[in-house]
């Protein structure tokens, strides 16, 4: 951004600015993003579009900033710690559900607008990418950790590539639902809310077998 908004009235025309760009660049695509047109539907002059923004590539990185934002504000919710009530596996089943509802939500709220940020707007208009994804990771990190019981090994490390693998495949299933259009779908929720406890309930059971705990279920006793 070429200028910082300081008063409340420039902070209402960059926010006038940056609306009117999220919807032209979801309706035209990035090769036909342009500033006049973007100018024109917010109902300012280019002139001061151009106080705050050198080109259209500056517009799309403000316009990303924000949706990245909103993508991690919609994961915020299901890391804090509950007490759910009928049992471990329960209070595990219900933490994934509302992480997979955050990540469907994020990514349903434009989803034209999200396919060209992620398949069209070019990598120079990424720069604000590796703290967000320090802060995405984060996020799945703590979902790991959620499905991993008291008294199971699992060092930082492994806890990390963990978090990067899960956060592979849910991006992967929801990026190409997005693109299909079947993000609303109740069959790829179940589906993507399996997929996950599945991987999370199958690191849990290497766990215990690492800190020599017998798997769920089995009997611990030496056998006569």
């Amino acid at each position: 951004m070429r200028k910082a908004p300081r008063q409340q009235r420039s902070r209402v025309t960059v926010d006038v600015i940056l609306e009117a760009a999220t919807r032209v660049l979801a309706r035209r695509g990035w090769a036909r993003f342009t500033t006049n047109e973007i100018a024109a539907v917010a109902g300012v002059s280019v002139g001061s579009l151009y106080q705050y923004f050198p080109d259209k590539l500056a517009i799309a990185e403000s316009i990303r900033e924000r949706h990245l934002h909103e993508v991690l504000a919609a994961l915020s919710g299901p890391q804090e710690k509950e007490e759910d009530e009928g049992g471990e596996a329960v209070a595990l089943d219900r933490r994934v559900e509302r992480f997979v509802d955050g990540v469907i939500a994020a990514h349903s709220v434009d989803q034209a607008l999200h396919r060209v940020l992620v398949d069209e707007v070019p990598l120079a208009a990424r720069s604000s990418y590796p703290e967000f994804e320090a802060e995405y990771q984060r996020r799945y990190r703590a979902l790991v950790v959620s499905g991993t019981a008291t008294g199971e090994g699992d060092d930082g490390t492994e806890g990390e590539a963990a978090a990067r693998m899960l956060s592979s495949a849910v991006e992967g299933v929801v990026h190409a639902a997005a693109r299909r259009g079947d993000l609303g779908s109740p069959v790829l929720r179940s589906e993507l809310v399996r997929l996950v406890l599945a991987y999370l309930r199958d690191r849990r059971q290497a766990g215990r077998g690492r800190a020599g705990n017998p798997p769920a279920g089995v009997d611990s006793a030496p056998c006569p």
